[in-house]
């Protein structure tokens, strides 16, 4: 048996023009190297697509790689993660079901008040899988607790157990405060426990249970992750042993300054002196500034000049990380921290008065403005409508 694990496509989440292809591209290279592999089955543990309601385009391309598979007659198991899966129940995977591309094989029935799982038998190998779905903030645990597992621990076989949810035992120190549940909570007696959600590598023979895997994202779906990771991947699974196979569409080159006692100038001189001494060609780069400058702001410095120049030396496209820069001016905003209103209402007022704005109307202004723009996508609702509604309503604070 041999069978592929993917997780965490994440098919649709980049919104920068160069980047909002490279999931779906490389989800179809996945698909491609599993035909190319002749794998007998594909398992997905959530996160397929980077929302309940992905774009048509998006949806389309994923349709094609997935009639691929079924053509190739290698069957595609999988689960809703918690970005495909919605609170009002509604997700892709159902139409992918419908239309014969899939199967979603978190099914179940209720009985006295418990859940119990059905396994779905892959005709070609035997294999029994099932699973549970994965939903925003943890939610998921209380199917867990609810779950019946006598009939699951007890069913004889290959098993194959989906889930999407980060395991406490298993977290690397780079998630030690994530959200996470204890292992305790998986059912045991399974030959492969099929995870998604974190986005990192890992594969591990535990007792009482089986092969717990990670296999990462398809493709980095942040800047950090574009950092640590540069490319994503899943895994092949063959006699209870697990390969990484990586998908690289495009290389990644770091450039990290710290900016600490220097002025805008001195950090536009380091920068360029290592974008001069990197090979940039048809890489994606990410810029990480970060310090606190010795005179001037974060605007003083001319990125638009940094940004010509690697360009010029033909890189594919740009990312810049300024989140940790600051000024010496900014950091002399002094205020005691008693709750997050008033810290904020003090912050606002000192920088306002830093920044010689007139006073109160400038203040509820400001925290108008901030009110707005923490306001959320509506489900259903396209890019395209929210900024419009965000501008609207910004244009209404303003007039």
């Amino acid at each position: 048996m041999k069978f592929a694990h993917l997780a965490d496509c994440h098919i649709g989440s980049w919104r920068d023009p160069l980047l909002t292809d490279l999931n779906t591209i490389a989800f179809g290279k996945a698909i491609d190297m599993c035909i190319e592999k002749n794998v007998d089955f594909i398992v997905i543990s959530g996160d397929l697509f980077n929302t309940s309601l992905p774009s048509i385009d998006k949806l389309k391309e994923a349709v094609r790689k997935l009639k691929e598979a079924k053509d190739n007659n290698i069957p595609i198991y999988m689960i809703a993660g918690s970005h495909d899966f919605s609170p009002s129940g509604k997700t892709m995977l159902d139409v992918l079901e419908n239309a014969g591309l899939a199967v979603n094989v978190a099914k179940g029935e209720i009985k006295e008040d418990k859940l119990s799982l059905n396994f779905t038998i892959d005709k070609k190998t035997g294999a029994k899988i099932t699973g549970l779905l994965g939903k925003r903030g943890g939610l998921e645990r209380d199917y867990y607790e609810n779950l019946i597992r006598d009939n699951l621990e007890s069913e004889s076989g290959y098993k194959i157990f989906l889930f999407h949810t980060l395991l406490t035992e298993l977290k690397p120190k780079s998630l030690e405060k994530v959200d996470s549940q204890p292992l305790s909570l998986l059912p045991k007696n399974f030959d492969y426990y099929a995870g998604g959600h974190p986005h990192f590598v890992f594969s591990e023979k535990i007792d009482d249970y089986g092969i717990i895997s990670y296999p990462g994202p398809l493709f980095p779906n942040n800047f950090k992750e574009l950092e640590e990771l540069h490319n994503g991947g899943f895994f092949i699974v063959e006699n209870n042993s697990t390969t990484h196979i990586p998908i690289k569409i495009y290389d990644v080159e770091n450039i990290s300054i710290d900016c600490e006692h220097k002025t805008p100038e001195e950090v536009e001189h380091s920068l360029k002196s290592e974008i001069e001494k990197r090979e940039i060609k048809d890489k994606i780069i990410t810029l990480r500034i970060s310090g606190t400058l010795e005179s001037g702001k974060p605007s003083d410095i001319n990125f638009k000049d940094i940004y010509s120049l690697l360009k010029e030396k033909g890189a594919y496209t740009i990312l810049k990380n300024s989140s940790a820069l600051t000024s010496k001016e900014f950091e002399d905003i002094k205020v005691e921290m008693s709750n997050t209103q008033e810290l904020e209402d003090k912050l606002i007022k000192e920088q306002i008065a830093k920044d010689d704005i007139e006073g109160i109307d400038a203040v509820d202004l400001t925290k108008k403005l901030l009110k707005v723009l923490d306001s959320s996508k509506q489900e259903g609702e396209r890019v395209y409508d929210f900024e419009k509604r965000i501008k609207e309503d910004v244009d209404k604070l303003t007039q």
